[in-house]
């Protein structure tokens, strides 16, 4: 059944709550909220690096866009899947991860997600960047700018960014649509695009499609939390479905139309130049609207930054949650990326791969130790009140799901491919890396065969209405 917020999406003041429960008089928002709030977050331009992969390998443009699409879809189907988590347990992503690895024992997936998002966070300011340089002088100061305005966006919090994210989203959609039908008519009198069908390309597109997708699910919960705990699962998964395969596959697949026909294709050039086709200045429109989604996601970038390092923390030494707590998370993830980008050298886009890589190895096995222990071995069943208490049931180190994701990782190892290391399966196979596929079923079967006893106990454990002990003094926004 479905059930519909009993208030409205206002906006008032800066969110209090950080890696603490949301009560469930404070739940609000609709399922179809989350198909915007992806397509925006996948609208972005990284997106479109990933559709320059298939071309870059000789891919024809027709085996490439079906890659990026089914790649794609596959990514966000284990993304998605994250998305129920957030209603039926009221905290955000990775601070569920103590169930299954314990306190201490999340903190490695959580530094991992940590440096995902400061990481992300980086190449978007860059690229942020190169749009505004498009109609104004500078590179830097406009980091500075992006760094601002996302930092801003992150401190006040939850809804306002669900705002931004949504209504953007909108926009971006009428304009890219005339620009998607400009690029498909003009692009192909420029001359033929080249490349053939090759498994080996075939698969190194749609093994970074889905990869890709995937370092999502480290997102999911803290922005689906609010939601009412009645809210449909099928309305709920199907939305972050639609929406976050939509953005990242409409995206990748102008990133690889473009890349086809344009040699050494830049993302922001090759905007530009094309959107001029239709008529002068129209290529500049563009440019600049690529500057939304960027922001809107670095700022959820930065949120979710806040939260993974906030619970890190509390893992280690107790910290009190609330306002003061999410305002200097933010500021402190801000200004780490901003200097990074400041430090970062002007050729980045083989360290974007091998940071896409890097990040979908370290992922993969935490999402299938994650979504098997929600939707199998405890099926949905927590003691919330543990979750938030490093010292609770839960414990410090949880062996199990150490030995799982680990088992994962060191069976993708023969699968990996980077620059500085190629596996030998990889090499027998020509260059494909299945590792993805291999590190989610190692360590999906592995945690459910290591929880065979406990399966039984652990679904009779029933959800609590609320956590104990827990406080609603300060919670409120304002």
């Amino acid at each position: 059944m479905s059930s519909e917020p009993v208030r409205a999406d206002a906006i008032v003041g800066i969110e209090t709550r950080s890696i603490d429960w949301v009560p469930l008089d404070e739940r609000h928002g609709r399922a179809w909220h989350q198909g915007p709030f992806w397509f925006n977050g996948g609208f972005i331009l990284p997106s479109m690096l990933i559709g320059f992969i298939g071309p870059g390998l000789g891919l024809s443009l027709g085996w490439t866009l079906l890659a990026v699409v089914t790649g794609m879809a596959f990514g966000t189907t284990f993304m998605a899947l994250h998305a129920n988590q957030g209603p039926r347990l009221g905290l955000p992503q990775m601070i569920q991860s103590r169930a299954q690895f314990g306190a201490r024992g999340a903190i490695f997936p959580m530094l991992v997600a940590l440096l995902i998002y400061i990481g992300y966070n980086v190449f978007q300011f860059i690229l942020a960047g190169e749009a505004i340089a498009v109609v104004a002088p500078g590179h830097t100061v406009w980091y500075v700018v992006c760094a601002v305005l996302s930092t801003v966006i992150a401190i006040v919090g939850h809804d306002l960014l669900h705002t931004v994210q949504r209504w953007s989203s909108y926009v971006i959609f009428a304009v890219f649509t005339v620009f998607t039908i400009v690029a498909s008519i003009h692009l192909p009198h420029t001359g033929q695009a080249h490349g053939n069908f090759t498994f080996t390309a075939f698969l190194a597109q749609f093994a970074a499609a889905g990869g890709y997708q995937i370092s999502y699910a480290i997102y999911v919960s803290d922005y689906s939390r609010y939601l009412p705990q009645s809210i449909s699962d099928r309305g709920l998964i199907g939305w972050t479905f639609v929406g976050g395969t939509a953005g990242a596959a409409w995206l990748g697949c102008l990133g690889a139309l473009l890349s086809s026909y344009i040699p050494n294709a830049d993302p922001i050039a090759a905007i530009h130049s094309t959107g001029n086709e239709w008529f002068a200045g129209f290529g500049a429109v563009c440019a600049l609207l690529t500057l939304p989604p960027l922001i809107g996601t670095s700022a959820v970038n930065a949120y979710g930054a806040m939260l993974t390092g906030a619970t890190i923390v509390d893992g280690i030494r107790h910290v009190q949650p609330g306002k003061r707590l999410r305002i200097i998370g933010v500021l402190i993830v801000g200004a780490a990326a901003l200097a990074l980008a400041v430090l970062m050298p002007a050729d980045y886009l083989d360290a974007f791969t091998q940071f896409i890589n890097v990040m979908v190895y370290c992922l993969v096995p935490w999402t299938a130790v994650n979504l098997m222990d929600f939707y199998v071995v405890r099926r949905g069943h927590y003691s919330i009140s543990d979750i938030l208490d490093p010292a609770g049931r839960y414990g410090q180190w949880a062996s199990r799901g150490l030995i799982a994701y680990f088992a994962g990782f060191a069976a993708m190892v023969p699968f990996f491919s980077l620059s500085f290391y190629q596996g030998p399966v990889t090499r027998a196979l020509g260059g494909a890396d299945l590792s993805f596929v291999v590190g989610l079923v190692v360590s999906g079967l592995t945690y459910y065969f290591l929880n065979a006893p406990a399966r039984n106990s652990a679904a009779a454990e029933p959800i609590p209405s609320a956590p104990r002990q827990a406080s609603r003094a300060g919670t409120r926004r304002g």
